[in-house]
């Protein structure tokens, strides 16, 4: 890298730098992706960063640690504290992507708005709104908020001053994008900023054990624009998904140090802001039409949460020498292999010169393997016109010698089948010990699919 105040090239993908431009980054494989940006000295001495002197550390013996788990302070949403992973930690730096119009500025705005009716003074930096549209948008939701301070400000060495005179016990910043020092030259929302002003809120946090939750702008492709850096820096990343046609919203955990990974919360859009959805196996199963094939019930697990989901296909003859294969919500290169399972093992040829349609109704994404014996089943239901019986649930993972292999918390996913009033679970048969009990419930193991498939039909 270039020295003194010389300027060098920055990937805005990855970070990576070099000399002079390329238009191919040798390190992530991105294309005209480099900028020029004047390169920096660090500063000397111990003067504080953004605004904020670093306290002096030292090492601390393992066993003089106290414990922390019993100091989260809850958000005051159910949901958003079961992604979380129970609560907020204090000291913890968050961060939010999905895209615009999601709802994220709503959900932060609501956490803000609960954690200051327990008392909190939070702090609300907003780059991109005036204080009178999130104003606007508080007496929309019906918000108090008697210890919410806005601050609509983007450079990064006025708001850790704000933040010196203020103290507040949260920061919310919207969004990270926004928020440029004026120690480097370079545009917000380059690598250089986003990664400075995310180390700046981290050493906040870590050093105050205030939390701060940072949002984020998306890509085209829906990862958190700026430097994979940023993912890596933050202790939990949320994303927000959803479809614009559905009034559910879905806020998914892909990386969370204090709590489980890929946790689910699901909120429902409405006038007032978002509602938790305490039972979202309900709402995917609302309006489920029953005695029509091609439709089957599947139990997954999203995080530690079992969720039963309809899984919609339709086979059609193919009019076009290469068949169509179209999925929403599962994996198309996944159907495909499905597709070559049945034609091989179960001797069904024809599946594979014929077009089929998956849907996973709701608008979720389903990725766990788990899922595959309730795909492989509604597809051979649409292509023998032959229905499920409704109250069946099915589960299981399919190997490709045609076998039913185990699945992670079957008696999880059998107990939101009975709850839900299903009197019928097709399972892996190495699931089924003490899964006989469950009342109104009756539980058949399979081994093979074709046991699976004679079972059902």
């Amino acid at each position: 890298m270039a020295k003194g105040t010389g300027t060098v090239y920055v990937c805005q993908k990855c970070g990576h730098q070099e000399r002079k431009w390329l238009g191919k980054c040798p390190e992530c494989g991105e294309w005209s992706s480099f900028v020029e940006e004047r390169a920096r000295v660090a500063p000397k001495g111990d003067a504080g960063r953004g605004g904020l002197r670093l306290r002096q550390t030292q090492p601390v013996a393992y066993g003089d640690i106290e414990s922390q788990d019993d100091v989260r302070t809850s958000s005051g949403i159910d949901e958003f504290d079961r992604v979380l992973g129970g609560g907020i930690v204090p000291g913890s730096l968050v961060l939010i992507g999905g895209e615009p119009g999601i709802g994220k500025s709503t959900l932060v705005a609501q956490v803000a708005d609960k954690l200051s009716a327990q008392g909190l003074k939070v702090l609300y930096v907003s780059g991109e709104e005036s204080e009178r549209q999130i104003k606007m948008r508080g007496e929309r939701l019906g918000l108090t908020a008697a210890n919410l301070y806005l601050l609509p400000e983007t450079n990064l060495e006025s708001i850790f001053d704000e933040i010196e005179r203020a103290a507040p016990g949260a920061v919310i910043v919207d969004s990270i994008q926004t928020v440029f020092s004026q120690k480097i030259e370079s545009a917000p929302g380059s690598v250089s900023q986003v990664r400075e002003a995310a180390g700046q809120f981290l050493l906040l946090a870590k050093n105050r054990g205030v939390p701060v939750f940072l949002i984020g702008h998306v890509t085209k492709e829906g990862a958190i624009a700026g430097p994979k850096a940023l993912e890596h820096i933050v202790d939990t990343v949320l994303y927000f998904e959803g479809e614009r046609h559905h009034n559910h919203r879905i806020i998914r955990a892909a990386k969370n140090r204090f709590g489980a990974a890929n946790e689910l919360g699901i909120f429902e859009m409405t006038g007032a802001g978002l509602k938790p959805v305490a039972n979202p196996s309900e709402m995917f199963l609302d309006g489920r039409p029953e005695n029509v094939s091609g439709s089957v019930v599947a139990a997954c697990m999203e995080g530690t949460r079992p969720v039963l989901v309809e899984v919609q296909a339709l086979v059609s003859e193919s009019k076009f020498n290469y068949p169509v294969r179209n999925a929403q919500g599962f994996n198309t290169n996944r159907v495909g292999l499905l597709l070559a399972v049945l034609g091989k093992r179960v001797g069904l040829e024809r599946l594979l010169s014929a077009d089929v349609f998956l849907n996973i109704a709701g608008g979720i994404d389903v990725d766990e393997p788990a899922a595959d014996l309730g795909v492989v089943a509604a597809i051979v239901s649409s292509y023998r016109n032959k229905t499920v019986e409704p109250r069946t649930v099915v589960f299981g993972e399919v190997g490709l010698t045609g076998e039913v292999r185990g699945a992670m918390q079957a008696q999880v996913r059998a107990r939101e089948a009975q709850a839900l009033g299903f009197k019928k679970l097709v399972m892996p048969a190495a699931n089924t010990e003490g899964l006989q009990r469950l009342l109104g419930l009756r539980v058949v193991g399979v081994r093979s699919v074709e046991e699976a498939l004679d079972e059902l039909f």
